[in-house]
């Protein structure tokens, strides 16, 4: 039984990879949520499923995919992303009630008047509140995010930060509400039809206005009432619901409700699209599921002439949101990382539990990259064309990196880097998917899968392998100093691992910069342009030389190049991270506050250890690392 708990372990994990593996299905009889969540549309330059738009959405108001509808309560009714989404469009009486906008800072609730700790009574936790508990100060909310937003970035306080991470909420949520009716219409499909029949006469009554003829005053105003409510939605500008009237016209064709809207005021028939969300909207309002799902499905034959690439495309990425690989494999992650950690204790002992380990790193390396491909085929890319598709590619590359380790040394040494960087990095890309979807459209300059393959995929092993040479270093400090299991034979082999990884790093990320530079003298007209980024990658470059140097020309032994290795951290971190936060420069993504504290935290902990690695001998527990 002991030596196959490792393959039941194992099993157990793939049962429960598995066991997502599958589209989400509606129940007989219930509301035909899944099949609605798949429907198409415009968001962000690119088309993806209503149920991205709803994820997306709530991870930057309430940094979950969930609401609870009442967190103050023991126990409580949790609504998914799409079943929110069904709310936000057709019940948004009900959804107003939702506490979804997630608020911590004490003078922004000071601001809104709301309750600072949790209060039943007050229907709130404290931290998340609803629409119906923000909106009446929303005037105040408007002029301190004016003035806040006057200030330079860099010197904004946690309250104006708090405050425009608040404002941009509500502009999330007003947009949200906008997209497939006017905010606030109790029944759209009765006074959108209401509307078509006013056309007629009101456009009558605009063209005796202008010609100066007696015109029915009554008619024009009815239609001026509705022009200013889609009017009021173009400000917002929600995503593009409204598919084109020709098949085949492409991204471009698509368009937001107001803007049918305005359509239909020119005489223009009504799309389709627009009746079949009215109805949809009429029956969910009802109670109606049998209506409901016929209303969803007859939009769908409606998509058909569009093709069944449209409807394919919905259906896969809801899936893709449904499986969450990236999660499952940071939780097996953690797991063979523990497993490795306490066979630490007992080596003799709990040899089953490194096998464990090994067996549960393939399978999350199997995750991780079925992930990856999975993400390539939804978006028709290379794996890395974003900060947060880097995170994840890197993540990978540790893993694998780790694994080969593995295989040479059989020591544990190579799970307990796979694990660590995998689990770190999976961290920071759920950390930047907070800011909006994470499949964007590209900008133009960098719209090129054979420079994205290239130079972005090489330099990136790059930066996975300098990475993975850092956190050997680190581990190699942290057992000389603090434990005595760092002897001699294990010293010695850290050190060839840190070596063998910084040949590689140093190869990748040199021809990695090179290609880069090719691909911005295609875009830019020069080859290199002291850009930050530029600057970046030629630390990273210059950095590795200069290990080796010091290696070949004995100038640091044991301890100084591990030292040397875990500064290579820090100039990693800073050219793959840091240079994208600067707020200046062709690669820059803004200036972000939390990502520059945790920088800098990063930045003082590998400070700290090259203090430690620079201890003299005595300071150490471990007898088996050189001087």
């Amino acid at each position: 039984m002991k030596k196959n708990l490792p393959r039941l372990i194992a099993a157990l994990a793939l049962l429960w990879i598995l066991s997502a593996w599958r589209a989400p299905s509606d129940k007989e009889g219930a509301m035909a949520v899944h099949a609605f969540a798949r429907l198409p549309l415009i968001a962000g330059g690119r088309v993806q499923p209503l149920d991205s738009l709803a994820r997306n959405t709530l991870l930057q108001i309430r940094e979950k995919q969930t609401v609870n509808t009442a967190p103050w309560e023991g126990r409580a009714q949790t609504l998914s992303a799409s079943e929110w989404l069904l709310e936000m469009f057709f019940k948004q009486e009900l959804a107003d009630t939702r506490p979804v906008f997630r608020i911590l800072h004490t003078e922004v609730k000071g601001l809104l008047g709301l309750p600072l700790d949790a209060d039943a009574s007050k229907l709130t936790d404290g931290k998340h509140f609803s629409w119906n508990q923000v909106a009446p100060k929303l005037g105040e909310v408007r002029e301190e995010a004016r003035r806040a937003g006057a200030v330079e970035e860099s010197a904004r306080t946690p309250y104006d930060r708090a405050l425009l991470q608040l404002w941009n909420s509500v502009g999330l949520y007003m947009r949200l509400q906008n997209t497939v009716q006017p905010q606030n219409s109790k029944d759209w499909e009765k006074d959108l039809q209401r509307f078509v029949e006013a056309v007629p006469a009101g456009r009558e009554a605009a063209k005796d206005q202008q010609a100066g003829k007696p015109h029915n005053e009554a008619a024009l105003e009815k239609l001026i009432t509705e022009l200013q409510r889609a009017s009021v939605m173009k400000e917002i500008a929600p995503a593009l619901v409204i598919p084109p009237s020709q098949p085949g016209a492409g991204v471009e064709g698509w368009v937001r409700t107001d803007e049918a809207i305005f359509q239909i005021a020119r005489g223009e028939p009504v799309p389709p699209a627009l009746r079949a969300y009215a109805s949809m909207g009429t029956a969910f309002r009802s109670g109606d599921a049998v209506a409901f799902k016929a209303a969803v499905e007859a939009y769908k034959e409606q998509l058909a002439p569009y093709g069944h690439a449209l409807l394919n495309k919905g259906k896969r990425e809801q899936v893709f949101n449904h499986l969450a690989p990236f999660y499952k494999a940071l939780v097996l992650y953690v797991v063979a990382g523990l497993c490795v950690l306490v066979f630490t204790l007992a080596p003799g002992r709990l040899a089953v539990l490194l096998e464990t380990g090994r067996l549960l790193t393939l399978m999350t390396l199997f995750v991780h990259s079925s992930g990856l491909i999975y993400r390539m085929v939804l978006e028709g890319r290379p794996p890395v064309t974003n900060l947060y598709s880097s995170a994840i590619f890197i993540g990978w590359g540790a893993c694998v990196l780790g694994l080969l380790l593995e295989r040479v040394w059989k020591n544990g040494i190579g799970i307990l880097v796979s694990s660590s960087a995998g689990f770190l990095t999976l961290i920071i890309a759920h950390n930047l998917s907070l800011s909006g979807d994470t499949m964007e459209m590209m900008r133009a300059v960098l719209d090129t899968n054979f420079w994205l393959a290239t130079h972005v995929v090489v330099v990136t092993l790059g930066y996975s392998a300098t990475f993975v040479a850092g956190l050997l270093a680190v581990l190699y400090v942290l057992l000389g100093v603090f434990t005595r299991s760092l002897t001699q034979e294990l010293a010695k082999s850290l050190v060839k691992m840190v070596y063998g990884i910084i040949c590689f790093a140093a190869l990748f990320s040199f021809v990695g910069t090179v290609l880069g530079g090719i691909w911005a003298d295609q875009s830019w007209g020069r080859f290199w342009g002291w850009d930050a980024k530029e600057n970046g990658a030629l630390m990273i470059v210059l950095w590795n030389a200069l290990f080796l140097h010091a290696r070949w020309g004995g100038i640091a032994r044991e301890r100084g190049l591990m030292s040397l290795a875990i500064a290579g951290n820090i100039v990693t971190a800073w050219s793959w991270f840091g240079v994208n936060m600067l707020g200046i420069g062709l690669h820059s993504y803004g200036f972000m506050s939390a990502a520059f504290t945790w920088l800098m935290l990063f930045v003082t902990s590998q400070l700290v250890l090259i203090g430690f690695a620079s201890l003299p001998n005595r300071f150490w527990r471990s007898a088996g690392a050189a001087a």
